[in-house]
């Protein structure tokens, strides 16, 4: 994502909890400008389709002085409120550790662990639940962004008009094979062009606003509160439409980790918010001018000698939206491997330099093919908004309820202070989710479907490692019994070092005891390695590793990595110190368990999960690969496990 380094924003540990420099000057500048294209790239681009669904969509509404005034007017106080207030003033504030999004808050809200039983499992299944919508949005944002910018060429001329469906999935395909590569060098334009993008919204609407300045009433309230009155149930559904323009507050907040709270409220209030009310008050001020401009009210504000300028930009906007959520989708899968809700998966750092540049193929690809299918099927933005909406509010009615469980039992927050507060954002937010919700049957059933798979993916592993971790040590020996056995009964003795990774550091790992049987030999020194993730972004490297010597060249070593970490094993040995140990790679072997699953009528799970559970484990990264252990110096011993 942007070019910050780990060093720029982490300065100091206290207690092993990271504290963030607060930024000044021109660091301050230079970040703020990283911020302003990554966190606001998606709610950047809802100007190009937002007040058009509101007046022109399936669900729209005729584009009269009253109406255009009111929706103004409800625009304008849901990015108040919704952004402003909820997410710049309150939720930012719920950061774990300098890391946002809605893994981080349900981690604050209650505990996860990466195996075995979690409390509050019904928070837990919201969090998740919310975290898997987060892939619709990675997979709307970039389609419905793309087609309402290229859209625009339909503006210029309807000679276009068979064209943009194949250009918008032109421009997907190039933008995932590109990711490969990392966003390092895109990065570095992201800032710039995203700055352009809202100084030229906020022209647009200041050409149009000295026309019209009447349409700066809309600001009172009471334009729309007698929107609803004058409208009833259909003034409730354009709601949907207008949820359109607040629905990257969700990715602001789970980008705060890349740059602060600092940068992002600054960009908000300085830049972004006066540049997006400009916009749309222009674009309103235009309809009460001519309300044929319904069409495309956006594109309508734009001169005819910058149409295709405008294009251009407004693509190059697009992609950057699009490049948030899909590097936001990364780090959200690297988070549930790190916690235990995903299969190890193939994870490529792309920069020696810039944390949080990440690439993950698996995801990439399922990505790809999932914006083309969007595409395909709906075929223009408007046919998308619905889907958009479905997949937004719901996260976003999800995060205010973690949210008071974090101002309730973190911060100590009284029940009425947290209580009051998050049941006004909550009638908001189920606001917003209730006139989204009545279009599942337009476009809002894709996300929930694609999210109940996720969700069911998530769980079944986390619940099938959870079963698969009590049979292994169902069977196998307390480790310090195992010691004493040896002691009594000591085999023979080889040269070299032999590591036994060991989920529960009180167990006998299986692969040892199957070497044992078969080699009947025991390395000189041998290492039970124990991989934990604690619940916070990063682990400092003087806390990564605790060993313990245990006597008769065995050691106990425990590896610790924050969950938005990729563990490397073999750096973190080269770096422990312990008496009568010394890490020489070459003289040294890893014995990693590797079971093969088999779907029982045993108590656990349904057969059909167990079933998932088995096909997911044969197609998961190997240890070897996700701990990055050299494949020359790993052996495998096999067993069987009914779950």
């Amino acid at each position: 994502m942007a070019q910050i380094t780990p060093t720029d924003i982490h300065a100091t540990t206290t207690g092993g909890h990271i504290e963030r420099v607060t930024p000044r000057g021109r660091y301050l500048f230079i970040l703020s400008l990283a911020a302003l294209g990554v966190v606001y790239g998606d709610i950047g681009t809802s100007p190009l389709y937002a007040l058009r669904e509101c007046f022109h969509g399936p669900h729209s509404i005729a584009p009269t002085p009253a109406n255009i005034l009111g929706v103004l007017s409800l625009i304008f106080w849901s990015l108040v409120i919704v952004i402003s207030v909820k997410y710049l003033v309150f939720v930012l504030r719920a950061d774990n550790h300098g890391e946002g999004g809605i893994l981080s808050l349900t981690a604050l809200a209650t505990p996860i662990k990466p195996s075995g039983k979690s409390e509050r499992r019904v928070l837990i299944a919201m969090g998740i639940f919310g975290a898997a919508l987060l892939y619709g949005d990675g997979m709307i944002t970039p389609a419905i962004s793309i087609l309402g910018a290229m859209e625009g060429l339909t503006v210029a001329t309807p000679l276009f008009n068979s064209y943009v469906v194949p250009i918008t999935i032109a421009i997907i395909v190039a933008l995932f094979f590109v990711q490969s590569r990392g966003t390092a060098g895109i990065g570095r334009v992201f800032g710039p062009v995203t700055l352009v993008w809202f100084a030229v919204l906020a022209g647009l609407g200041i050409m149009q606003i000295v026309r019209y300045p009447e349409v700066l009433a809309a600001i009172n309230p009471l334009h729309g509160v007698d929107f609803f009155v004058r409208n009833g149930w259909l003034g409730f559904l354009i709601l949907g439409a207008v949820f359109l323009v607040v629905t990257g507050g969700e990715a602001l907040y789970a980008d705060m980790g890349h740059f602060g709270m600092r940068p992002i409220r600054l960009v908000w209030f300085t830049i972004v918010l006066p540049a997006l009310l400009l916009n749309y008050f222009g674009q309103g001020a235009l309809l009460l001018e001519n309300s044929a401009a319904a069409e495309n009210p956006f594109y309508r504000l734009v001169p005819s000698w910058g149409l295709y300028p405008m294009v251009v930009l407004a693509t190059a906007a697009a992609v950057i939206a699009s490049q948030a959520v899909i590097t936001g989708a990364f780090s959200l899968t690297m988070q549930a491997v790190q916690l235990g809700f995903s299969p190890r998966l193939k994870i490529t750092h792309t920069s020696t330099r810039e944390f949080g540049q990440i690439y993950i193929p698996t995801i990439n690809w399922a990505l790809m093919f999932g914006c083309i299918a969007i595409v395909v099927g709906f075929r223009t933005s408007s046919n998308l908004a619905a889907a958009y909406g479905v997949a937004v509010t719901s996260t976003m009615v999800i995060t205010t309820i973690l949210f008071y469980v974090v101002a309730r039992e973190r911060w100590g927050w009284s029940r009425l202070t947290a209580g009051s507060l998050c049941l006004f954002f909550l009638v908001i937010d189920l606001s917003f989710f209730g006139a989204n919700i009545i279009k599942v049957a337009h476009g809002g059933w894709f996300p929930l479907l694609l999210a109940a798979v996720v969700f069911t993916i998530m769980m079944t592993w986390k619940k099938g490692r959870s079963i698969l971790s009590e049979r292994i040590q169902s069977d196998s020996q307390p480790l310090e019994d195992f010691l004493q056995d040896i002691e009594r009964h000591p085999p023979h003795r080889v040269n070299g070092t032999a590591i036994f990774m060991n989920g529960n550091a009180t167990r006998t790992p299986p692969a040892l005891i199957h070497n044992l049987e078969h080699n009947r030999v025991l390395h000189q020194r041998v290492l039970f390695l124990t991989v934990k993730t604690r619940l916070i972004p990063y682990v400092e490297d003087e806390e990564r590793v605790e060993i313990e010597p245990i006597g008769n060249g065995f050691y106990r070593l425990r590896v610790f990595y924050g969950y938005m970490e990729d563990p490397e094993i073999p750096r973190v040995l080269e770096n422990v110190r312990a008496p009568g140990f010394k890490f020489d790679p070459e003289d040294t072997t890893y014995f990693l368990g590797r079971e093969t699953i088999m779907a029982s009528k045993r108590p656990g799970m349904a057969i059909w999960r167990e079933k998932i559970f088995a096909l997911i484990s044969r197609n998961a990264t190997s240890a070897t690969a996700y701990f990055c252990l050299p494949p020359d110096r790993v052996v495998e011993l096999g067993s069987q496990v009914e779950i």
